[in-house]
């Protein structure tokens, strides 16, 4: 389950909720916990796609991410997903164990926001930085500096690193990376975490947060920053432990590969977690259902051809859910008899139909337990990530000539033209090739990292140095977003 990510899509979860009885009660109570805590209603927004709140921050981002994420889990349940472990990522592991069963929904949501609020008042000056490197030269960087605060807080893949510290060292940091020629991007979350610096918040969260009820989940948790399962773990002292803990991502992705899980399933919005997976491991299978045109047909899809696959018997890859790759082998041990199990990872699916299919595994920013003797795995990947994560491309992206920013291409076209001129030839495509709407990931198969070098040089190209830090254009990036940006970003600045 994907921790902080970027708010979702307004009508997203509309399907979901049309079809399936747990969804819709879990999304009351998560909206009935939001108005006991003086928040706007939650699920409006996430059924329908007109709907607008007028009161939005960081409480509500992560309850929208949250709503998303155990909607998900309940439509893969309901449609005979049965997962082998459920991952959080980062706050991620807050919707897993309520997609666990650990804690109800309710706490989790009061929790969630409590965890906002004493980060809102430490108000610490920090930034978080993806680092297109691995773990041990992130944190060889980060030491250049030698600054208490500034740490690697999380080891997402191979090539991938999050670095967290004040503002300025950050600055320091990303010049350094940018000279070595590793790709590095800012992520745009609310709040920092995963640095000693959140030492007075942790504390803060302990001494105020309600004490709530809980005990054994229905499936497997695993904790990123914990190193191993969650046992009886108090779940205020598991939150507040991970705001100042290093989050390996990238080791509980191979622990359970090698456990068995070959499928992993993300509940968010987008292939955040996925990402990791991918590099982590390749050649397994990722799904991330609601980047589908059909959700529920994609698991149900999933879920058939892993039965048919038989015990513990290796498919033939075959193009991944997602898009991306080839899809990896899945070993689906079948089980005695089906056993109800909710899984739950950041970002999650959805469920609600009596299928007995083998184990899912989902593994994601957030994870519920499953007893060893449940099901066999069939793994899904967690979405979305912890914070928004940033995919890093296989190798290091060399730097190009920046060409003269132009006063030029304020009307769509001109813009649009250009654009397709400059993807193109870092690309290697034919210009007329690259539809406005083909989306730069997901279709071009452009990595994350290479979409930041390359909306760097839009940023150059047009003078607008803000471009730069529009995570959005990376999230959903399509030529015709980017272009309409800058032309209305360029209108901006003309009439200054």
């Amino acid at each position: 389950m994907p921790g902080t990510v970027a708010a979702p899509r307004g009508g997203i979860l509309c399907d979901f909720y049309n079809r399936y009885e747990t969804v819709r009660e879990t999304l009351s109570r998560i909206d009935k916990a939001a108005r006991e805590m003086g928040l706007p209603n939650i699920s409006a927004r996430l059924i329908e796609p007109n709907e607008t709140s007028h009161q939005r921050g960081p409480e509500v981002q992560y309850l929208e991410i949250f709503a998303v994420s155990i909607a998900t889990h309940h439509m893969l349940i309901a449609e005979g997903a049965r997962p082998f472990a459920i991952v959080g990522q980062s706050i991620g592991e807050l919707w897993a164990l309520a997609a666990a069963g650990h804690l109800s929904v309710e706490d989790a949501a009061r929790l969630a926001v409590a965890r906002s609020q004493v980060l809102t008042r430490q108000s610490w000056d920090g930034k978080m930085l993806a680092v297109g490197v691995d773990g041990r030269r992130a944190e060889s960087l980060a030491g250049l500096i030698n600054h208490p605060h500034l740490v690697l807080a999380c080891e997402n893949a191979p090539r991938q690193s999050v670095i967290s510290g004040p503002e300025a060292l950050i600055e320091h940091v990303e010049r350094v990376a940018d000279a070595l020629g590793w790709p590095s991007f800012p992520l745009g979350v609310p709040h920092p975490t995963h640095s000693p610096a959140m030492a007075q918040a942790a504390r803060d969260l302990r001494a105020t947060a309600p004490r709530v009820p809980y005990g054994a989940g229905r499936w497997r948790v695993c904790s990123p920053w914990l190193g191993r399962d969650i046992g009886d773990d108090d779940p205020v002292d598991l939150v507040a432990g991970a705001l100042t803990a290093r989050v390996r991502m990238l080791h509980t992705i191979r622990d359970l590969h090698a456990a068995g899980a070959d499928t992993f399933v993300e509940c968010g919005e987008w292939p955040v977690v996925t990402k990791f997976v991918e590099a982590s491991v390749p050649g397994v299978r990722c799904v991330v259902p609601l980047s589908e045109s059909d959700p529920v047909e994609a698991v149900r899809t999933l879920i058939t051809e892993s039965a048919e696959g038989g015990p513990f018997r290796s498919r033939v890859p075959v193009p991944s859910g997602n898009g991306h790759g080839p899809a990896a082998q899945v070993s689906v041990p079948v089980p005695a008899e089906p056993v109800p199990m909710l899984s739950a990872a950041v970002p999650l699916p959805r469920a609600d139909a009596s299928v007995a299919a083998a184990p899912v595994s989902y593994v994601a920013p957030v994870a519920s337990p499953v007893p060893a003797a449940a099901a066999a795995p069939v793994a899904v990947a967690p979405v979305a990530v912890a914070p928004v994560a940033v995919a890093v491309a296989d190798a290091p992206v060399t730097a190009a000539p920046v060409t003269t920013p132009t006063s030029a291409g304020l009307d769509y076209e001109t813009v649009l033209a250009e654009l397709q001129t400059l993807y193109g030839d870092f690309l290697g495509y034919p210009p007329d090739l690259l539809g406005e709407d083909d989306g730069l990931e997901s279709e071009l198969g452009v990595e994350s990292l290479k979409q930041v070098v390359l909306l760097g040089r839009v940023s150059d190209r047009f003078d607008l140095p803000g471009l730069r830090s529009n995570s959005s254009l990376l999230t959903v990036g399509t030529l015709r977003r980017i272009a309409e940006t800058v032309v209305e970003a360029r209108a901006e600045a003309a009439g200054r």
